[in-house]
């Protein structure tokens, strides 16, 4: 047998509210085998019952119940059943649990199960669930309501389809978690209320963590039922919809960001399997060009550009980039410096792909790129930026809402938002001459997966720009050239003067000749 500093530390939390009749027997279930492999403790917290809960779990502790050290604690104020997990999950972090097992003070779960359910962590899960529903029909022999079980059946289905996950149940409240694996979850921005438990599973699938379900046996005694069943399903239904919109970029709720909050965030796709800003401008490169990157984030484009078109990329970031990624030259300034980092080439095709939008003044910017360019009137810019006029940011702004999110349209790294018309006359009064415009549909291979479903959406999208392109662009794309510059003009016309004159002299010295001859 290991000794005690050498087993995982395994928490086991029982969340109790007008459990006086079964806590006891709860806490006399748990198997005393468990501390051959773990350093157990055990946690009840009473959620402010108001029988004796807390006093039978206290008595039960001073009978030495379990052999484990056992806590009690009592909530002054009710928590509800999301409130009090919440609490189990911080203790268990900030007293360096590497497991935590939920059960229920009433009975309904049986602590017997637990050696069942802990074995995957060790196997490197990161979330049990123990499921009633992977048996056929043993839920039902277990005594679980008719209604419960069709509702149950038809809950877990809906929210598979919409999470893209294949569990057989979401409403079990029998769980265990890597307390590694709840480190990175901000779950503690859940409801207090039943729908915690759909809530925290999102948040693990969200987060890519992996969850494993194993049979556990169905009990239904005179346990009273706490939940309303039809406001429980509604917040079920409401909270899996919030974080499949999410993942449309349509909508945003910090609690399903748990990439974003966990430091795995992917901040920026290429989007080469459906019309983008990144398709378009591969189309409008000739191959050996030399290109101008501003504003990007990392070398993937550059790689795509040089492997697809030969071409020379010169990279401008927005921010500090790491020293290996992969550019012909890298400029280590800002491109909101001052001046612009970059010596620009006749003939240059300069990228500004979904910066515009990021940076904290762009007619600043805009200005001074056009006082680079001032000599170069054959230069060309590549520019892209989010249609805030796109009709589905016009119906959440009638109906109250302006949620910024992941990416799209209202990404919360965005700084300024444009129309086609404020696009123009960005460049337009910089003294630039958009050449060309063009509405790019939205991406719904990234939301939906590149399918038959996602690609017609994409020709219906497509198809409707052309009727309104204001409305149905998701993105604004422009081709950009700028307008000779005054210095440009002047120091041509200083230069076709002298040539000319040159003309002129040469002329008048061939007609003297000629008139001396004679």
């Amino acid at each position: 047998m290991a000794a005690d500093s050498e087993k995982p530390r395994l928490l086991i939390f029982i969340v109790a509210y007008h459990a006086e009749a079964t806590i006891e027997s709860v806490l006399r279930r748990i198997p005393h085998a468990l501390a051959d492999d773990y350093s157990v403790e055990v946690l009840v917290i009473d959620d402010g019952s108001r029988d004796r809960t807390f006093e039978r779990s206290l008595e039960a502790k001073l009978e030495g119940v379990v052999p484990f050290p056992l806590r009690v604690l009592f909530n002054p104020v009710n928590q509800g059943y999301g409130g009090n997990q919440k609490l189990g999950y911080h203790y268990a972090i900030e007293n360096g649990f590497d497991h935590v097992a939920l059960i229920h003070g009433d009975g309904q779960y049986a602590p017997e199960c637990m050696s069942d359910l802990i074995a995957p962590l060790r196997e490197g899960a990161d979330a049990v669930l123990g499921s009633r529903m992977l048996g056929k029909g043993t839920a039902l022999r277990g005594g679980m309501p008719l209604y419960k079980y069709v509702g149950n059946k038809i809950l877990t289905r809906l929210q598979n389809l919409l999470l893209g996950t294949r569990l057989s149940e979401f409403h079990s409240g029998y769980r265990v978690y890597s307390v590694k694996a709840l480190k990175r979850l901000p779950f503690h921005l859940n409801t207090n209320d039943f729908h915690f438990d759909t809530e925290i599973i999102i948040q693990f699938v969200r987060a890519g963590l992996t969850i494993v379900e194993i049979p556990i046996p169905t009990h239904y005694g005179d346990e009273v039922c706490r939940v309303d069943g039809f406001q429980y399903a509604f917040n079920v239904m409401k909270a899996t919809l919030k974080a499949r919109v999410q993942e449309m970029s349509l909508f945003y709720d910090r609690r399903f960001d748990c990439k974003r909050f966990s430091g795995d965030d992917v901040r920026y796709r290429l989007k080469l399997d459906c019309p983008s800003s990144h398709t378009i401008t591969i189309e409008k490169l000739p191959r050996g060009s030399r290109v101008v990157d501003l504003g990007c984030l990392d070398d993937r484009l550059a790689t795509l550009f040089r492997e697809r078109l030969g071409a020379q990329v010169i990279a401008v970031p927005r921010e500090r980039l790491e020293s290996d990624f992969r550019f012909d030259d890298l400029s280590r300034r800002d491109i909101e410096g001052e001046p612009l980092p970059v010596v620009f080439d006749r003939g240059d095709y300069i990228l500004l792909l979904d910066v515009i939008e990021h940076l904290s003044c762009p007619e600043e910017f805009v200005d001074r790129l056009r006082h680079a360019l001032r000599l170069m009137p054959d230069a060309t810019l590549l520019v892209s930026t989010a249609n805030v006029a796109f009709f589905t940011a016009r119906i959440m702004l009638a109906i109250g809402e302006f949620n910024y999110g992941k990416r799209g349209i209202l990404d919360l790294s965005h700084r300024r938002l444009f129309t086609f018309g404020s696009f123009r006359r960005l460049f337009e009064q910089a003294g630039f001459s958009v050449v060309e415009e063009m509405g790019i549909p939205a991406p719904f291979s990234l939301a939906l997966g590149d399918n038959v479903f996602s690609r017609f959406l994409s020709r219906l999208n497509s198809f409707f720009i052309r009727l309104s392109r204001c409305l149905f662009s998701y993105q604004i794309y422009f081709v950009v050239k700028p307008l000779p510059s005054l210095e440009y003009l002047l120091s041509f016309a200083v230069e076709q003067s002298s040539a000319r004159e040159q003309e002129v002299l040469s002329s008048r010295s061939n007609q003297k000749a000629s008139e001396s001859e004679v």
